[in-house]
């Protein structure tokens, strides 16, 4: 082509800007509102697994802040064809899990524990895993994978039908729990306990829906405030009320409580997001910080999987501390919060050796850290 003949630079370079908006528009971005939330959530359950603390649910629903949150990116992700986007999940959750399984069931064999044919769990956790009681704290936080599984196996069906009617599909998502405490309870087995979960966090998943389709951000303040202080009220009465039956106020005891609870809280939490706008920069953090928050989302199923396994480990680890003198005289030994410092120690370093694992499922170069 000769100089005369060829297009101007500005008509060049449009094509070329118009393809790479359509490429950013195809790129995910990361919403650091959400980065933080994950973050708290997972500080938050190692928290609780320490001290047990039966109002830390009240303080920072950290399940139901989970849930909503993966509903959400899960309606994102739904954009593209739903065998793709379950293909997508199931291969960035199962080989981290595989990884973490493989040590906790040669751990139960090495101790003498027999599987039956339920075994096949620990391959696709769509049920509760078998295990030995022995090592019951390591394997029992599977809870969460095996409901977070179903709701992603679950989601196109339900995103439809949220999308049919969404605002009354967020009150009659509400109603299973409801169902269950009062008039149907599931039966009490690994079936019935899957049952629970998926009533007691439906709404949650929904909410991230309604965040992401923004009908959050469409609703009114004053219904969103009034509806979510009632639902709050509702919960910790309920929770409250109840502790002669639950032997606690603990809302992981409660699923009723924990249902309506989790809805109020995690609805105010979204709609503070979803009024402030997706588009808008969030607040400026420290680098430090900003570097942490974004190593616990990286690392978000190695974190969760495996902290329990630090915890079990410090114990012994901390009880080698008190052989050293100096160590018995200067240092809080028997203070928990020391135990808790050396689980967070145990923590970081499953992410180090471990969190490669979520690269690899993730299709991208494995590194020691994000």
């Amino acid at each position: 082509m000769s100089p005369d003949t060829a297009p101007p630079p500005a008509a060049a370079a449009a094509p070329a800007g118009r393809a790479a908006r359509r490429r950013a528009a195809r790129t995910p971005s990361r919403d650091r509102y959400f980065d933080v939330l994950r973050a708290l959530a997972l500080v938050r359950v190692v928290t609780y697994h320490t001290f047990g603390w039966a109002w830390a649910g009240l303080v920072f629903p950290s399940m139901g802040i989970m849930f909503a949150l993966a509903g959400s990116l899960m309606a994102r992700s739904l954009e593209r064809p739903a065998l793709s986007v379950l293909r997508g999940r199931l291969r960035r959750l199962l080989p981290p899990f595989w990884f973490w399984g493989f040590s906790v069931v040669l751990a139960m064999l090495v101790h003498g524990w027999m599987p039956d044919w339920r075994i096949v769990l620990w391959i696709v956790p769509l049920g509760d895993p078998p295990g030995d009681h022995w090592a019951v704290q390591a394997w029992e936080v599977l809870w969460y994978l095996r409901t977070y599984l179903w709701f992603v196996l679950l989601s196109p069906l339900l995103l439809k039908g949220f999308r049919l009617a969404p605002r009354a599909a967020l009150v009659l998502s509400l109603v299973p729990v409801v169902v269950f405490q009062f008039s149907w309870p599931p039966p009490d087995d690994r079936f019935g306990s899957g049952l629970w979960d998926l009533a007691t966090y439906l709404f949650c998943w929904l909410l991230g829906f309604a965040h992401r389709d923004g009908v959050l951000r469409r609703l009114a303040p004053a219904v969103v405030v009034t509806l979510s202080l009632a639902a709050l009220g509702y919960g910790g009465w309920y929770a409250f009320a109840h502790q002669d039956v639950f032997g606690t106020y603990d809302l992981d005891e409660n699923p009723l409580a924990q249902a309506f609870w989790s809805a109020g809280a995690v609805t105010l939490l979204l709609y503070a997001r979803a009024r402030r706008g997706d588009g808008r920069p969030g607040p400026p953090r420290p680098r430090p910080l900003d570097r942490l928050v974004r190593v616990f989302n990286a690392r978000a199923v190695t974190v969760y999987l495996w902290h329990e396994i630090a915890l079990v480990l410090a114990v012994p680890l901390t009880d080698l501390f008190w052989k050293v003198p100096a160590f018995e005289r200067y240092l809080p030994l028997a203070s928990q919060w020391f135990m808790f410092g050396v689980a967070w120690v145990l923590i970081a370093a499953f992410v180090v050796l471990c969190g490669w694992v979520e690269d690899v499922a993730a299709r991208t170069p494995p590194r020691l850290l994000p």
